[in-house]
């Protein structure tokens, strides 16, 4: 190669170089207008609504009667709040209906015994956003997850692979209820996303002795 060659080469690969750094810095600071943080204590989300920067932090979610909606109700909260102590007063709350059911998936012949060997636990999950300065709802949605689990022949193993299942299947219920919501809320009133639309959310009065907050009891 002449030197002209190299040189030539040398200010192609400069150019080149130069126009992807320029390409990343126009890319980097167009995501900067849009993209805002969900995870951690400060996890907020431009309200249309309000037309202000609303932190999750300032949602709170029902109490409910129901260890599958409890798991989800926890998730929620950590994630809402980035681990940090919630909220006493909020401008927004949360109405949780979730329904858990577990089905048989497989069987297989062992011996003369006609077993299931896998399990499904579905999680359902309805909720309604309401304004604490209206009263009024401004969202309903649901999700639903699916998760499977391995049956052992033998009983305890056999159900706390399905308390596992639910546990994850709550878990995943949580986070995908809490990006809805952070949609919700990013949305004009009356804007209609074509998310899954769920039935109004029951009011859900705990009864003596559910746990309505707090670590799950097995």
């Amino acid at each position: 190669m002449s030197s002209a060659d190299g040189r030539k080469f040398r200010q192609d690969r400069f150019l080149r170089v130069a126009l992807v750094c320029a390409t990343s810095v126009l890319v980097l600071a167009a995501a900067g207008c849009q993209v805002r943080p969900l995870y951690g204590a400060g996890a907020v989300v431009f309200s249309a609504s309000t037309g202000e920067a609303t932190p999750l932090s300032s949602i709170s979610i029902r109490p409910v009667n129901n260890r599958p909606a409890q798991i989800v109700r926890n998730q929620m909260i950590f994630l809402f709040n980035g681990g940090a102590q919630p909220q006493t007063q909020t401008r927004y709350t949360v109405a949780l209906n979730v329904t858990s059911e577990t089905a048989s998936a497989a069987y297989v012949q062992v011996a003369e015994e006609d077993e299931p060997t896998a399990g499904t636990v579905t999680m359902r999950g309805a909720y309604e956003l309401s304004d604490n300065q209206t009263g009024e709802v401004i969202r309903r949605g649901s999700r639903q997850v699916v998760a499977s689990y391995d049956v052992s022949r033998q009983q305890f193993a056999a159900l706390r692979a399905e308390r596992d299942a639910q546990e994850r299947a709550g878990r995943e219920l949580a986070e995908l209820l809490r990006l809805a919501i952070a949609q919700d809320l990013s949305q004009p009133v009356g804007f209609n996303r074509n998310s899954s639309v769920a039935p109004p959310v029951a009011e859900v009065t705990p009864r003596p002795g559910d746990q309505t907050d707090g670590p799950l009891a097995d």
